[in-house]
């Protein structure tokens, strides 16, 4: 009788990711099963991963978990910065967040007042076969949210004590382990600086800047973003540097999209929220984490009502989580160098901005035509075939729909920065 038979969506599964699937399987009680795969989510939901479901069922129990399985495609890899991506995952899930929880566990703190994220049980890290195991968080209720919609108040300051508390547990892993917290900073690498050094993500900036002008019809936002991702790309060093040596830097999440959040809601009211990706995760100032999620997860209207609030609900969290250990938030972290560094990383994350907002609005359609697209780059492509390839995937090319969403998000965005002062 066969073991464990594999069934699905599978063709993407190598045999050391289902060896690792098996084993986790087995580690759980499952034997004699058959292993179903399913794909999770649309193509505008992951641009790096494939991610799978894994369910296992015997005897009236239930076994789910969360697959993400690294691309194979040498060109796609080295595109999207695969093996630094995973391993980035890798050390969060099995080394940081783990090494967070013991430090919760020694002050006793109340399981509720404890940072969320998902078990991890398993990784496999040999290129090309990665593969990350997780919780599947859709089993105690956890959801991601549509990710053309603001995120709400409620939701905002759900993520803020999330990110409040994994903030603090860096400070706390400096003050009392300094050598382990500079050792998990130093082996997490820094995806956007690494972007700086590829001539080839300089040139595709340098014509999204381009085609943004193209999409924009007041000159006020022309004006605003013109460069922003040039300026962005400059800019990136030089808060790397800052940050490295700053007593104020922070092991940060990283990518804190809506599509990266789930939340468990009771009764149609967000209760609690989980960071899933920590693909991007590096050392930084914890002001990356803010500006990313406030300002590519909400609208301009609930920005305009509630920014300010919520900063001064994240600085009392960051006081709260920090309490539990003897520590200040006046002392670590004061709120008047969050709001200098609010300011501080403005040229930077107005460039993020730009960026996510030509690729956060497409539809399901659109990131399949631009994830097909990147799987078409070879080798030896001409500087022609891949400027071809570029006209294609421009937004401006984009359906009305697709453009309208981009002006309305982007606009915003300016009209935000113009209005706190970060322009």
């Amino acid at each position: 009788m066969v073991e464990l038979q594999f069934i699905g969506d599978i063709n993407e599964l190598s045999e050391e990711q289902r060896k690792l699937i098996t084993n986790i399987v087995e580690e759980h009680g499952f034997k004699h099963v058959n292993i179903h795969v399913e794909p999770v989510g649309k193509a505008d939901d992951n641009y790096v991963a494939n991610v799978k479901r894994i369910t296992v069922e015997k005897d009236g129990k239930t076994f789910k978990m969360i697959a993400k399985v690294a691309p194979k495609s040498d060109m796609m890899r080295n595109l999207g910065n695969t093996g630094i991506l995973f391993m980035n995952e890798h050390i969060m899930y099995t080394q940081v967040l783990p090494k967070f929880s013991e430090l919760e566990s020694a002050a006793n703190i109340p399981q509720e007042e404890r940072l969320k994220y998902a078990a991890c049980y398993g990784t496999y890290m040999d290129a090309p076969n990665e593969i990350i195991l997780l919780e599947d968080l859709s089993v105690p209720g956890f959801k991601i949210l549509d990710k053309f919609s603001s995120l709400t108040d409620e939701n905002v300051r759900l993520v803020l004590k999330n990110f409040a508390i994994l903030h603090s547990l860096s400070y706390v892993l400096r003050y009392q382990e300094p050598e382990t917290f500079e050792m998990f900073c130093k082996n997490l690498v820094n995806l956007w600086l690494l972007m700086t050094k590829a001539p080839e993500m300089i040139q595709w900036f340098a014509q999204l800047d381009v085609d943004v002008q193209i999409l924009l019809d007041s000159d006020k936002h022309k004006k605003a973003v013109k460069n922003a991702l040039v300026q962005m790309m400059a800019q990136a060093p030089k808060l790397a540097k800052f940050d490295a040596g700053s007593k104020h830097s922070v092991i940060q999440q990283g990518d804190a999209w809506t599509n990266n959040i789930m939340f468990r809601l009771e009764d149609d009211r967000s209760v609690e929220c989980c960071m899933i990706d920590y693909q991007v995760s590096k050392q930084s100032n914890p002001v990356a984490d803010l500006h990313y999620m406030i300002f590519n997860c909400t609208d301009y209207a609930t920005r305009a009502e509630h920014f300010h609030d919520w900063i001064d609900y994240y600085h009392s969290q960051l006081d709260k989580s920090l309490a539990n250990f003897g520590l200040k938030a006046n002392y670590v972290y004061p709120k008047d160098q969050l709001d200098a560094d609010l300011r501080r990383f403005a040229k930077f994350s107005l460039g993020q901005g730009v960026m996510l907002s030509t690729v956060l609005v497409r539809d399901a359609a659109g990131a399949a035509k631009l994830k097909e697209t990147m799987k078409e780059v070879h080798a030896n492509m001409t500087t022609d075939e891949l400027n071809n390839m570029a006209e294609q995937t421009k937004l401006s090319s984009s359906d009305p729909e697709t453009i309208q969403k981009f002006q309305v998000k982007l606009k915003g965005i300016v009209d935000s920065f113009i209005e706190f002062g970060f322009l």
